[in-house]
């Protein structure tokens, strides 16, 4: 049975452009520096397809979906 995926982001990569919260912002906010802050858990089915877009609208691909161990 799958546990479902979370967000992750590569800090390495991240320049907090913030284009992350405005697809999803039911799961990220962002600190004050502007840096995404993840809601803790899989992520709920219903916003599965908001945390694709937010993924995807990431200029520098630092937010991945990854599977849930």
């Amino acid at each position: 049975m799958s546990k479902g995926v979370r967000l992750r982001v590569d800090w390495a990569a991240c320049d907090a452009h913030g284009l992350c919260e405005q697809w999803a912002p039911e799961l990220i906010t962002r600190d004050e520096w502007g840096f995404p802050i993840l809601v803790a858990g899989p992520v709920p089915p219903q916003a599965l397809e908001h945390a694709r877009a937010a993924v995807l609208s990431c200029p520098v691909l630092a937010l991945k979906l990854v599977p849930m161990r």
